[in-house]
């Protein structure tokens, strides 16, 4: 587990080498919270108490996580994480540096959130899918098919040619866009992967992108990694307010579909508002369709990449409609960002793994991809129902379309937010408050609620505490 340190007394900086030994805290492998989390906040407290001071340069990934016994990803999703927060930023050819020492948490607050190990806390938090929801024998016969396959001797940096003609029937059968698989769509490693090599293969150092606020903290960091400056956007009822985008953005990422976290689905004017305005800036749209074919209440509005291929740059992810065992998505986009991207990738010798793409190609061979999206739909408004019959019994608003695998408790401070989060995870629950997903200054509170991962039975459950501690706020 993490451990405050003392104060440091030493003045030797981050530059010395030496230094990735004496970072003092350690990652607790047997507690319920994830190790990247673990790691993100003994690099906050190590910071607060003096060890790390704003300008010096934090270990690499590679050091930190041989330093720790971890995986370098552990390492680097912590890091993404402290980007999006505004504690790193990269310099590019010298590393990464801490911007700013952050402020010792008072005792009393860390009490008040500090981690339950024992029993494991219920995890309410969105952005997992319904694994239940998997045929077994389907998602076997898939992994045994693809065992089949002769094993590789060169990749394909676009993506296994089956797995790319996979997704060009999925997306047209399901989202209503076409693609051509060898020019306009490329196999990625999900949606932050894909923003990476985004930023990284078209945008440089400097460059601005608008992004929602609150909003998906990996794809900030992702972009954050590459050197790019964000420019927070705020939302109202219909999503991305397009009026307060500058001129001077050279892309601008959002969720239109169902934005993430607070579950705004854009409606037809203002995505047609936000593609003439890139059209007129010469801008770019990157639309994350993490979860666009979860609709229950209706049919999805077009995707933006069908109303302006030309601009819009589509990504999309098995992660939250299968599960993220196969880590693979895609990315839809004008034959110059694709090209764009595959020469990166040549460049740097990246790519997504192949595994996960024949597994999903031979899943969707025989229809088993599209029963599979037939039965989710089937079971997550049977899921939701469960958690808005707890917040209908008290009387608790919601926000957002009836979509996806979340929704949203509004709240009306920061300090409600952290009252039903402890109250919470006193009693076993853990949730998720909206005031982590701002980019900027923190103005909209409550939880949000995520419904898809755990077993009926402790979604119950789950609930049940979520809802009575929300009504006690």
């Amino acid at each position: 587990m993490t451990a405050a340190p003392a104060r440091r007394p030493s003045t030797r900086r981050t530059s010395d080498p030496a230094l990735t030994e004496d970072i003092p805290f350690v990652v607790d492998r047997s507690a319920a919270e994830p190790l990247a989390v673990q790691v993100a906040e003994g690099l906050r407290a190590a910071a607060a108490a003096g060890w790390l001071r704003g300008g010096d340069r934090v270990p690499s990934s590679r050091e930190l996580a041989a330093r720790l016994g971890v995986s370098r990803t552990v390492v680097t999703a912590a890091y993404e994480q402290l980007h999006a927060e505004g504690w790193l930023s990269g310099r590019h050819g010298s590393g990464t540096y801490l911007t700013a020492a952050p402020q010792p948490v008072p005792e009393h607050a860390a009490a008040a959130v500090a981690p339950k190990t024992a029993p494991a806390l219920l995890d309410l938090s969105p952005g997992s899918p319904c694994v239940e929801a998997i045929d077994r024998a389907a998602w076997r016969r898939a992994w045994r098919a693809a065992s089949d396959r002769m094993p590789l001797a060169v990749k394909a940096r676009g993506g296994d040619p089956e797995y790319r003609a996979a997704v060009v029937e999925h997306l047209l059968r399901h989202r209503g866009l076409s693609a051509d698989s060898e020019t306009e769509l490329l196999a990625t490693s999900g949606t932050s992967s894909a923003v990476g090599e985004f930023a990284a293969a078209l945008l440089r150092p400097g460059d601005r992108v608008a992004i929602e606020d609150p909003g998906y903290l990996r794809a900030a960091g992702a972009f954050q990694a590459a050197g790019v400056e964000l420019v927070p956007i705020p939302l109202d009822a219909d999503g991305l307010r397009v009026d307060r985008i500058p001129a001077d953005v050279q892309a601008v990422y959002c969720t239109p579909a169902h934005q993430f976290p607070l579950g705004a689905r854009m409606p037809a004017a203002r995505r047609v508002e936000l593609v003439e305005f890139v059209r007129r800036t010469g801008a770019l749209v990157i639309e994350d369709d993490y979860d666009g074919e979860l609709r229950y209440d209706t049919a999805p509005l077009p995707l933006l990449a069908t109303l302006a291929p030309d601009v819009v740059v589509h990504l999309g992810t098995t992660s939250k409609i299968l599960s993220p065992t196969l880590g693979i998505g895609w990315l839809v986009g004008p034959p110059e960002v694709t090209a764009a991207v595959l020469a990166y990738r040549e460049r740097t010798g990246t790519g997504p793994a192949p595994a996960g793409q024949m597994v999903l190609a031979e899943f969707a061979r025989h229809g088993d991809l599209a029963r599979h999206l037939r039965r989710v739909r089937r079971v997550m408004p049977r899921r939701r129902a469960i958690v808005m019959a707890e917040l209908d019994r008290h009387g608790l608003p919601v926000l957002g379309d009836a979509a996806g695998s979340h929704l949203v408790a509004p709240l009306p401070n920061a300090a409600a937010e952290q009252r039903v989060i402890a109250a919470a995870r006193e009693r076993g629950v853990y949730l998720d408050g909206l005031a982590r997903h701002h980019l900027g200054r923190r103005h909209t509170y409550g939880i949000a609620l995520g419904y898809a991962a755990l077993p009926r039975a402790d979604l119950a459950a789950a609930a049940r505490v979520a809802g009575e501690c929300l009504a006690r706020a």
